[in-house]
């Protein structure tokens, strides 16, 4: 918190000045009386998911769509719409370009009388027509023949769509990269595998990265091959009041030609009143598949610093422990895996439900849609902490070798393998009588092992080749 503000305004004369921090103030408040983390604890975290998910933005977006809608209806042109001023169209498009959070509080004024937030939309801009002047032939031409749910079920997927490009893709790109970088940096680090928390045949480390940044690439392009679509077809989806109006027109395929080139939305070609909304369904679980990965990778990190293969860089200042001063606890990952959880129940929750509707529409879409930016702000929460985990690490080679020296049994999986190569009897059975004792198995014992086998002294040499650090496959 900014918490030298009252001195500086108290120490001002300059009008501006004071009202600037009489604002940030009022932001200061708004933090610490915010109902959710989203909007109090992280909000400078999830600040820029307003552009796209907040009551302000919505409504941005439904002028969007209700704008580029009239104009579309202008280009066809309808035969009313003839006479319009094309060179008027970028004006009207700065009415959402410049939209400002003023206009935004107009709509809200408006809708205390309507009752009817879409409406207070059509009676917004209707008065920005009046601003431009000479325009009441054609005011009745926005929002004409549509219902709520036409711009309602453009501006969702629009917003959703663009809060992806411009916010969530370029995050998880950004941790797929420093990912990737440590794979590059580790790939030649040998490491004791751990499979059932037991010792296994060894890895690299950078292999290890290198798996999550294969999964994270695989579920990111999966996302984006799925396609945002939007319901636009009037009350009940089969554009009665346009083809009533105006028959001789096709109104599919102007609604499709209308959603993918003003929108760049996909129209859904059959609907109710409502979107399907099966794949935006189909996103939400996508999502989900990135945040499970994420999940998996905060609590291997966590492990890794427990068992101490890895330090964390320590920032003066910083307490690990109200009570215990030497900690420097992984808390980074814990924050992300938390958010994550979250995350995770509420796009779980969007997916199963969104789809399923009474008849031609209940309201109940209504209110969860107002929460799809909820799962995505906890999303880039957790995105961020795991990258600030991440950049904390510092390797402890050390400790990763000792921990080699200390598990020679590993390499039995190797000697057996070449021994059945070599037609040796009942290869797996020996190394099983030789290992699996409560006696430490270190390089003497797996030598004196080899050196009497009945094997050729090449075969034993090749044998005794074999260390934990270098049986780690290809990578």
């Amino acid at each position: 918190m900014l918490t030298f503000v009252p001195e500086l305004r108290k120490n001002t004369h300059n009008n501006i000045l004071i009202r600037i921090f009489d604002y940030i103030e009022d932001m200061e408040l708004d933090a610490l009386t915010a109902i959710s983390p989203i909007d109090g604890r992280y909000r400078g975290k999830t600040e820029k998911l307003a552009e796209y998910f907040s009551e302000y933005a919505l409504i941005r977006y439904r002028v969007r769509v209700e704008i580029e809608y009239f104009i579309t209806l202008c280009e066809l042109p309808l035969p009313q719409l003839k006479g319009f001023d094309q060179s008027l169209f970028e004006t009207l498009r700065n009415i959402y370009r410049n939209f400002s959070q003023a206009d935004a509080q107009r709509v809200k004024t408006i809708e205390q009388t309507t009752n009817h937030d879409v409406k207070a939309v059509e009676y917004f801009i209707k008065e920005e027509l009046d601003k431009i002047g000479g325009l009441d032939d054609y005011k009745e031409f926005i929002h004409f023949g549509l219902t709520s749910q036409d711009i309602n079920n453009t501006s969702v997927p629009l917003s959703i769509k663009e809060a992806l490009e411009e916010a969530y893709y370029p995050l998880v790109e950004e941790l797929i990269a420093q990912l990737r970088s440590f794979a590059e940096e580790w790939k030649d680090v040998p490491m004791l595998a751990k499979t059932h928390g037991q010792p296994a045949s060894p890895t690299r480390l950078g292999k290890e990265v290198m798996v999550y940044v294969y999964r994270l690439e695989q579920q990111l392009e999966s996302l984006k091959q799925v396609p945002m679509t939007a319901k636009f077809g009037g009350a009940t989806g089969n554009y009665n009041a346009h083809h009533v109006a105006y028959p001789e027109y096709d109104w599919r395929e102007f609604g499709n030609k209308f959603v993918s080139e003003k929108l760049g939305l996909q129209r859904e070609q059959y609907t109710t009143q409502i979107s399907n909304y099966d794949w935006l369904g189909a996103a939400f679980d996508a999502m989900r598949r990135i945040n499970t990965i994420v999940i998996d990778l905060d609590r291997d990190f966590w492990m890794y610093i427990s068992m101490d293969y890895f330090k964390q860089k320590i920032k003066a200042g910083e307490v690990g422990s109200s009570a215990m001063p030497h900690k420097v606890n992984p808390i980074d990952y814990e924050n992300s895996e938390g958010n994550l959880g979250i995350a995770n129940a509420i796009l779980q929750f969007l997916a199963q439900k969104l789809p399923v509707s009474r008849l031609q529409r209940d309201l109940t879409d209504s209110t969860v849609l107002r929460n799809v930016g909820v799962p995505m702000g906890h999303s880039l929460i957790a995105f961020q902490s795991t990258l600030k985990g991440l950049r904390k690490l510092i390797l402890n080679e050390e400790k990763i070798a000792a921990d080699l020296d200390n598990t020679w049994a590993v390499v039995a999986e190797a000697i057996q393998t070449i021994l059945r190569r070599e037609a040796y009897p009942h290869p797996y059975e020996a190394l099983k009588a030789l290992t699996r004792t409560n006696k430490k198995m270190d390089e003497q014992t797996i030598h004196e092992f080899v050196k009497g086998l009945d094997v050729s002294d090449s075969v034993k040499a090749e044998l005794m080749s074999i260390t934990p650090h270098n049986y780690t496959g290809i990578f």
